[in-house]
């Protein structure tokens, strides 16, 4: 087995379909099929179980699969290594981001950081921050940005603290909550806190009207006065009509939110993540 066996059994682990990885691996069908079937020869063993909806792995496709992985791993972080003793700050960027970091921030983060060094590459993946935190611990990335807080024992910085905000078309009185629609994001970050926030303040039920999986929909329905709604203040650029209002739990402290930069210690050897982290530290 060599690299390029290592990459087709990921790719048939990501598409579960021969045709597809075939397609992914920029290789004809009857090339990879050709292949596997050498694959099963070399090992004497059944690799692959063909279903009606795809193509999985059998006991052994899977333990093969699991090596291929790991030899992927190992060769990547060879590669960097390498670089990395070049004493330039070049090679791979392997970053996950929560979405909404990814899409108020980071694309100026990231434009500022390669016109400082162009022979780095990004590879960027962005998600829920669930999401994000169990691609750092499965070795899929180097470096994680996280909203909210999770537990993690290596290097862990805070990027940034931020305000959830009341949030309506025009000025509005928090007693004037529960007769008003509100307009809710039941995926956001914030809606677990905003629902404790509510049943510390009120003992009636909020009158939701909307709900919407999306920030940016829910604040144009609340320019247009359709309803009022409790969103982090990283949210409201481009919106500087609205009225917005910072909310406090019961006890005065604020209600915030927090971005964490996670990675492994050993990420900070290498030059390419020490450099990004310095980086977003100053940006």
């Amino acid at each position: 087995m060599d690299e390029t066996d290592w990459n087709m059994l990921s790719a048939i682990a990501e598409k579960k379909n021969i045709t597809r990885a075939a397609e992914h691996l920029f290789i004809a069908q009857s090339s990879l099929s050709y292949r596997l079937k050498k694959l099963e020869k070399e090992f004497n063993a059944p690799l692959f179980i063909r279903t009606p909806t795809g193509v999985v792995f059998s006991p052994e496709g899977d333990y093969l699969f699991q090596h291929a992985k790991n030899m992927l791993e190992q060769l990547r972080k060879t590669k960097e290594y390498i670089q990395n003793m070049q004493g330039t700050i070049h090679g791979t960027l392997r970053l996950a981001s929560t979405a909404v970091f990814a899409h108020y921030k980071l694309p100026d983060i990231l434009k500022g950081f390669l016109d400082l060094y162009p022979q780095v590459e990004v590879f960027l993946q962005t998600s829920q921050s669930h999401k994000v935190y169990r691609m750092l611990q499965k070795n899929e990335v180097s470096i994680a940005i996280v909203r909210g807080e999770h537990s993690w024992a290596e290097e862990k910085r805070l990027i940034s603290v931020e305000p959830i905000c009341l949030v309506s078309g025009s000025p509005i009185e928090i007693s004037d909550l529960p007769h008003r629609p509100q307009i809710i994001h039941p995926a956001s970050g914030v809606h677990d806190m905003a629902e404790e926030w509510w049943r510390q303040n009120f003992v009636s039920p909020p009158n939701i009207s909307m709900e919407v999986d999306n920030m940016d929909i829910g604040l144009k329905m609340v320019l247009r006065n359709l309803g009022w709604a409790i969103i982090p203040h990283i949210g409201l650029q481009g919106y500087p009509s609205l009225y917005v209002k910072n909310i406090y739990w019961k006890n005065g402290d604020p209600l915030l939110r927090k971005t964490w930069l996670m990675c492994r210690n050993s990420s900070l050897e290498l030059s390419v993540n020490k450099a990004f982290i310095d980086y977003l530290e100053i940006s």
